[in-house]
């Protein structure tokens, strides 16, 4: 996302809960929120509260929470309410006994009541009494009552700095401090039934996280998330996800992220994270002795990570750690924590989330390799001849190699067809397949083109058109020798049709894949296949000190070539020198550059469907138009028009040529910056050509509520006009007349339409008051 002030309303109009929302959305004008924008609220008047850290927030309803935590001196039991709506500082009413004086405590909220669980508490000034805690409050929003549960059999053995979560009606408490070490067990309890509730300890599996703490954890997609934190010597940037219904803990892999796409945050501790739509927001902590205040964002669907850019109006706070944050509707709230100087803070922040439906380009993309639907191209693969079907819209987009490929294939075709013709009566090429490329269209089904591709067997061939489908190949299994093998081999095959993306990618993986347990397996097939870059990293693999003699007790070193023995034994003895390079690595193009390319004019000569535009042609592949809309896969399923030609219309409305360029961007590489005027055009486009969310119109929605200026007005009202969006006509004439000495001296004014320049007059008159009209009369 670019730092491009867009905006969102405070209300939204359709679920955030479900990003591929299909509800359709209505515009409205404001008041407006700036998208990715920090702003300093009231800070917290010492008279109300401490500034401090350490501490937690919650958000019930329309208010912050914050409990505990400590000033610097003391530990702290206050509860404090900060009211969003009013942004003003409270102490909160309460009753009964609060918990004792705590920091790194847990707090979640549950139905109408706050659960405080754990943490360190005694008295830091003159360092007694210091112990943690197994304790667990309860504190109703309603009556301000607070309520220690005591509950029998087992507890989690007393700790701080644990992350904590509610779930499927449990409190579920991870890992933290016990006063001697750092854990990673994990403990839940019912929060429906006090009288019945009892801990149970949960039986992990999968890749559990190393013991740690000050560490924050977040649900997204019935999943809890752990980012890094503090785990001794091993401090690392990991992400963890757990799955509440197995109790399977999974890392996340990052091997996907290629050099030059943004990388996961520095690893970190006393940092915040908190999970909104599909998203989770990673903000502040301590980082290698840094306190950086860049907003991390992972994307939970793509397992992708980005720097939010923040808007140009932005107050950003400092970095800072043990703070804490919360999110009410559409926002994030941060407050306190401990910034330079071991200063505590009373500041509130709030940052505006954005979010728009995910991007489907290469889902939608993967759903056309998966179906086979519309192929036009068959590869035949390998000795064994081995069969392939593709796309050659897609192919010849992503890859230059098999695009000459085809284009030879295609000569060959035609050529042949020609010679056939020559000796045929008829003309007719009885049996010769035909090139499906090309401007020739029709509804008849169109014969194959055949391509040989000696070089290749068909199941890396087919992990490769996977990746040039998606950007995307299959990450392989932990413990599974062949899946790296397989990749080895997808990994020859990119170096031979000059796939520079996918070579990063096949390398990335597959030593991210070496262990003891495969290492000599991969070392021989590099060995094989002249994988130079793998063979050096398996043989540094191997001669490490830590590994070098459990791979040489293994039954498979007794097999290994001698030659290899050799090579590691020597370089055992002597290492070679490391060779530093300062060149950049060529990570090739993606997906969305590929078709761009495609769309200006790279794929001109592949184009099989002439779309009409009010009469004007403009041609198109059916591939990618299927691919990207269920209106143009059904037609050219079942009503392909005999000529190849289709009319493009909007329901009943013909969009405008700079309009109807904006579509076919945001249809071939999922583009959705446009002009305000384009935005109402194509408003409506995602419902009638079947789009498989509604993206494109929730980007249209903000950009015409944002971004209807003076200087634009005239073109938006005849948009709205020819849209019939009645709307956001009344919108434009409204801006129209309380800026009319300004509209008045724009040139589009004398373009106008006789009926709208009434419209503009009426307006005016409208807004005309009675005494100004009786002032006019006098002056007559």
């Amino acid at each position: 996302m670019s730092c491009k002030s867009t905006k969102v309303a405070p209300s939204v109009d359709f679920d955030h809960s479900c990003s591929d929302s299909v509800e359709y959305l209505t515009l409205n004008f404001g008041p407006f929120e700036t998208v990715h924008r920090w702003r300093r609220l009231p800070p917290c008047d010492e008279f109300v509260g401490a500034r401090r850290s350490k501490h937690t927030v919650v958000a019930y309803r329309d208010a912050i929470y914050v409990f505990g935590g400590d000033n610097g001196k003391n530990m702290l039991n206050d509860l404090l309410r900060f009211d969003v709506k009013d942004c003003s500082w409270c102490r909160a009413f309460t009753t009964g006994t609060p918990p004792a004086p705590r920091y790194h405590h847990s707090a979640v909220v549950y139905g109408s009541s706050m659960f405080v669980f754990g943490g360190y508490t005694g008295d830091i000034y003159s360092n007694s009494n210091l112990k943690n805690k197994n304790d667990l409050f309860e504190y109703k929003f309603a009556t301000g009552q607070w309520t220690e549960w005591k509950v029998e059999g087992s507890l989690p053995v007393a700790r701080s700095a644990h992350g904590a979560t509610v779930y499927n009606d449990k409190l579920w408490i991870f890992a933290g401090y016990d006063g001697n070490a750092r854990l990673n067990d994990m403990w839940t309890i019912s929060l429906q039934d006090r009288d019945h509730a009892c801990w149970e300890e949960i039986d992990q599996s999968g890749e559990i996280p190393p013991s740690c703490c000050n560490f924050p954890v977040a649900v997204c997609r019935d999943k809890m998330f752990v980012f890094s934190g503090q785990s001794g010597a091993k401090i690392t940037n990991n992400l963890f996800q757990f799955e509440f219904k197995g109790h399977m803990w999974t890392r996340i892999p990052t091997e996907h992220l290629l050099r030059g796409s943004p990388p996961p945050p520095q690893r970190r501790y006393g940092h915040t994270m908190v999970a909104f739509d599909r998203h989770l927001y990673v903000f502040g902590g301590a980082a290698d002795n840094t306190l950086p205040n860049e907003l991390h964002c992972y994307d939970v669907d793509s397992q992708t990570w980005e720097v939010i850019h923040p808007s140009m109006d932005s107050e950003m706070p400092s970095g800072r750690l043990f703070h804490a944050a919360a999110v009410i509707q559409d926002a994030m709230y941060i407050f306190g924590g401990t910034v330079d100087n071991n200063v505590r803070s009373g500041e509130m922040y709030r940052f505006q989330f954005s979010c728009y439906p995910k991007c489907t380009l290469h889902e939608d993309y993967g759903k056309l390799w998966e179906n086979r639907q519309f192929c036009d191209v068959e590869f035949i693969l390998g000795e064994r001849e081995e069969r392939v079907l593709g796309h050659i819209a897609i192919v010849t987009a992503r890859c230059q190699w098999l695009r000459k490929k085809i284009l030879q294939a295609w000569d060959r075709q035609r050529q042949t067809k020609q010679e056939s013709s020559e000796e045929s009566d008829d003309g007719a090429a009885g049996g010769q397949r035909d090139i499906p490329a090309g401007h020739r269209s029709g509804t008849r089904t169109q014969p194959l083109l055949e391509v040989a591709i000696r070089e290749a067997e068909a199941q890396p061939f087919e992990v490769l058109m996977q990746f040039l489908y998606t950007d995307k190949i299959q990450y392989p299994r932990r413990g599974h020798v062949q899946d790296v093998l397989l990749i080895m081999d997808v990994y020859k095959l990119a170096l031979s049709f000059k796939l520079s993306r996918l070579e990063q990618l096949c390398v990335q993986y597959i030593e991210a894949s070496v262990d003891l347990q495969n290492v000599l397996s991969v070392c021989e097939n590099a060995n094989k296949l002249q994988l130079d870059q793998l063979k050096e990293h398996c043989l540094n693999f191997v001669v490490k000190e830590s590994h070098f003699n459990q791979v040489i007790m293994t039954k498979e070193f007794e097999h290994l070539s001698t030659p290899l023995i050799v090579e590691i034994v020597r370089r055992k003895q002597q290492p070679p020198p490391r060779l530093y390079s300062d060149q950049p690595v060529d990570i090739g193009t993606s997906l969305v550059q590929d078709m761009k390319a495609y769309l200006e004019g790279g794929g001109l000569e592949f184009c099989d469907i002439i779309l009409l535009l009010d009469g004007h042609p403009r041609p198109a592949h059916k591939a990618i138009l299927a691919a990207r809309s269920s209106y143009f896969e059904a037609m050219f399923r079942s009503f392909m028009p005999e000529d190849g030609q289709v009319n493009i219309s909007i329901g009943e409305m013909v969009p405008s040529k700079q309009a109807f360029e904006s579509m076919l961007r945001y249809i071939y590489y999922g583009d959705v910056n446009m002009p305000p005027e384009d935005s109402l055009y194509l408003f409506a486009a995602p419902y009638y050509y079947g789009f498989s969310n509604n993206r494109l119109q929730a980007y249209c929605k903000q950009n015409l509520e944002m971004n209807v200026t003076v200087e634009n007005v005239l073109q938006i009202l005849e948009a709205a006009d020819k849209t019939q969006a009645l709307d956001m006509k009344k919108h434009c004439l409204h801006i129209i007349v309380h800026q009319f000495i300004k509209v008045s001296k724009l040139p589009n004014l004398r373009s106008l339409s006789q009926l709208l320049l009434l419209d503009i007059i009426e307006s005016l008159a409208s807004h005309i008051s009675d005494k100004q009209c009786a002032e006019m009369g006098s002056d007559i």
